[in-house]
C-alpha cells in the first residue's frame, strides 16, 4: 500500500525524537512534515532539535525545515493523512482539538485528552476495542478524532497486569516506581538535584498512574469505558538512570496463582499487534527473565526494540491474600511514549480507522 503521509507535532523535544527515529524507515507512514514551537520555526531540523538519544540525527530530516505545530501551518506544508502529537499538555489542548475538528485524525502522546469519556487511552495488546470509543468524537463537530498514549509509567505497569487480570483477575495493586530522567525531558531535572540524590516526589505521576489504569483496564461496553474495580497505589521517584523505568509491583490476585503459573500467563501474552504483525509490535511483549538480579534498566531497557517490558523477580506476597510481586523495566520513551504511539497508528490503519 502507499505510505500515509504524517505530521509530527512537538518533533524537537526528547519524544518527538524517538518518533523521529522510529519514522525514519517506516513501512507504512512517511514523516513529512516537522513541527514545533515558534522558537524553533523556520530552522532546519538539526539545528532546532538538540539532539539527546543515540546515534545521529537522520540524515533525511536533518535539513527539513520546522514548521510551527498548529493545522494552519501543517496544512500549508502539506496535505497529512494524519498527526502524531508530542506536545505540551497545554499547548495539546487547544492545537489536537483543532487538527481532529478539521478532520485530520491525532495519535496523541499528550496527557490533554487521556480522561476525556470519549477519547481512549490506548495500550494495543491491552485495550484494542477501546479505539472504537473514537466513533463518540463526532458529537463534539469534529470531523476526525484524538486517541491519546498513557503516562509512560503507566503503560509499562499495565502491559504486565493485563495477563494477571486475564488468567487470575486482580483485586488490588501496589506500585513503586524508580523513573528515569529522560522521563523529565531534558531540562527537567537539574543535575544539582538529581547527582548523590533520588527525588521522591514527581508531580501528578502517582494521580496518572492509579486513574489511567483503571480506565485503559476498563471494559468497553459499546458505547462507554466501565473502569476496572481494583484498587491501585502508586509511589513515584526520580532516580539517577538515564532511560528506562523500573517498577516494584505487589499484585492481590482474585484467585490463588503460584509463581510458575504467573511466569508463564505472562510469557504466553500476546495481543491484537502480535495478531496482525504490526511493524513496531515486539515478538513477545512480555520477556520473563529468570535471573535473581534482572532486570535492569541498562541492560534491559531497550528488549524488543525498546517495545517489550522485561519483568523478573516474580515471587510471592505473604502479606497480601493471594499476592504476587514483581520487578519490572519498559523504555519510557520508546514503549511508553514514541513507539506505543506509532502501534496505535499502525493498529488504527489496520483496524481502518486510517
Amino acid at each position: 500500500m502507499d505510505k500515509l503521509r504524517v505530521a509530527l507535532l512537538g518533533a524537537t523535544g526528547m519524544v518527538g525524537q524517538r518518533f523521529v527515529k522510529l519514522l525514519e524507515n517506516h513501512e507504512m507512514f512517511e514523516l513529512s512534515v516537522l513541527a514545533a514551537s515558534p522558537s524553533s520555526a523556520g530552522k532546519k531540523y538539526q539545528d532546532a532539535a538538540h539532539w539527546c538519544i543515540e546515534g545521529e540525527v537522520p540524515e533525511k530530516f536533518g535539513e527539513m525545515t520546522v514548521v510551527k505545530a498548529d493545522l494552519e501551518n501543517v496544512k500549508k506544508e502539506d496535505n497529512v493523512d494524519f498527526v502524531f502529537s508530542a506536545l505540551p499538555s497545554d499547548v495539546a489542548r487547544i492545537v489536537e482539538a483543532e487538527f481532529a475538528k478539521a478532520g485530520i485524525p491525532v495519535i496523541s502522546d499528550a496527557s490533554a485528552y487521556r480522561m476525556e469519556e470519549d477519547v481512549p487511552i490506548l495500550i494495543p495488546e491491552v485495550n484494542p476495542d477501546h479505539l472504537e470509543l473514537v466513533k463518540k468524537q463526532s458529537n463534539r463537530g469534529w470531523r476526525s478524532f484524538i486517541v491519546t498514549n498513557p503516562n509512560c509509567t503507566s503503560n509499562v505497569l499495565i502491559l504486565a497486569l493485563k495477563p494477571l487480570q486475564e488468567n487470575f483477575g486482580i483485586k488490588r495493586v501496589i506500585v513503586s516506581t524508580m523513573q528515569s530522567l529522560s522521563g523529565a525531558g531534558w531540562f527537567g531535572v537539574t543535575s544539582m538535584a538529581i547527582l548523590d540524590n533520588i527525588l521522591p516526589y514527581i508531580k501528578n505521576e502517582e494521580e496518572k498512574v492509579e486513574r489511567e489504569a483503571l480506565k485503559i483496564m476498563g471494559e468497553f461496553d459499546g458505547s462507554k469505558i466501565i473502569p476496572a474495580e481494583f484498587k491501585i497505589s502508586a509511589s513515584c521517584h526520580r532516580v539517577n538512570v538515564l532511560e528506562g523505568h523500573t517498577e516494584a509491583v505487589f499484585v492481590e490476585l482474585k484467585s490463588k496463582a503460584d509463581p510458575k503459573q504467573v511466569i508463564e500467563a505472562m510469557k504466553n501474552f500476546r495481543g491484537r499487534p502480535q495478531e496482525l504483525n504490526l511493524p513496531t509490535a515486539p515478538e513477545n511483549p512480555i520477556i520473563v527473565r529468570m535471573e535473581a538480579d534482572r532486570p535492569q534498566p541498562r541492560l534491559d531497557r531497550y528488549a524488543g526494540n525498546g517495545m517489550s517490558v522485561v519483568v523478573g523477580r516474580i515471587r510471592s506476597d505473604t502479606v497480601l491474600d493471594n499476592g504476587i510481586k514483581f520487578v519490572l523495566v519498559g523504555h519510557n520513551t520508546i514503549r511508553g511514549a514514541a513507539g506505543n504511539a506509532v502501534l496505535n497508528a499502525e493498529l488504527a490503519v489496520r483496524e481502518g480507522y486510517l
